[in-house]
This record gives structure tokens, C-alpha cells and sequence, in this order.
């Protein structure tokens, strides 16, 4: 009989944009490191705001970040996609916030701004530290 406690108690968190960047720009494995911090199972999160950044990203910019946001890109397959409801011109941060209260999930994000946003409400966040490891801030 499969085991339905351990995926209710994996936890949701939603994948920023500079989140999806780092496996490629500090060589930090994912979602094993994720998991190793938290000690437990995970589901990263992938919103559409989130996709449509990459999308832009993976287009419009140097080679340089065209070829990074492509590895993104082929990363965030590994992410769990949900399609939002948001208006498309609601600002990505905005959009991240409201999903993170709804769903009770922590965030992955490198942006200081978006972070302290998210401590300020008490959602638990993801970072990286010392360009090296990942942090937390929060109970999780």
C-alpha cells in the first residue's frame, strides 16, 4: 500500500525566476540540496508568471542569458506547473506573494526585495547563501 502521509507532508515551494538560475551559477544540486536543508520531501513549483519570465528571457536578451535562461528552461521540468488565474500584467512578485498565503508554501527567491515582502507576512524563505549553500528564513 503506498505511503499517502509522506506526500502530505512534502512541501510546496514556488520557484522564483533567479531560483531556477541556480544549479547553473552555483552548481548547487536540486531538488537533493532543497530537501537535505528542510528534511523532507519537496514539490518545487513552477507558476506561470514565473514561465513567462523565463520565456522572455530565453528570447529577448544576449546569448549569453538566452543559453542560461534555456538550461532554466529545461530545469524548470522538474517543477510541478500551475497555471494562475492572475492577470498577466500583475507583477510576478505580486502573484508569488498571494500563491505563498493561499497555499501555506515557502519561496525560493535570491531578490531581497521579494524576500523581505515574504518575511514581513511570515512565509518562509529559500535563498542562496555565500554564493555556496542554501539558507532558510522561517518556520517550515
Amino acid at each position: 500500500m503506498p505511503d499517502c502521509t509522506a506526500e502530505k507532508h512534502r512541501l510546496r515551494i514556488i520557484m522564483d525566476t533567479n531560483a531556477l538560475f541556480v544549479p547553473l551559477q552555483f552548481r548547487i544540486t536540486m531538488p537533493d540540496e532543497l530537501e537535505q536543508l528542510l528534511g523532507r520531501n519537496i514539490e518545487m513549483v513552477l507558476i506561470s508568471h514565473v514561465k513567462r519570465e523565463l520565456t522572455m528571457l530565453a528570447t529577448k536578451r544576449s546569448p549569453s542569458t538566452k543559453k542560461k535562461a534555456e538550461y532554466a528552461m529545461k530545469f524548470a521540468e522538474k517543477c510541478t506547473y500551475i497555471e494562475m488565474e492572475h492577470p498577466h500584467s500583475q507583477p510576478t512578485d505580486d502573484v508569488i506573494v498571494n500563491a505563498a498565503k493561499e497555499w501555506k508554501a515557502a519561496v525560493f527567491t535570491n531578490d531581497r526585495q521579494l524576500r523581505k515582502r515574504l518575511r514581513d507576512i511570515s512565509v518562509p524563505v529559500i535563498y542562496v547563501r555565500q554564493k555556496s549553500r542554501l539558507s532558510a528564513d522561517g518556520m517550515i
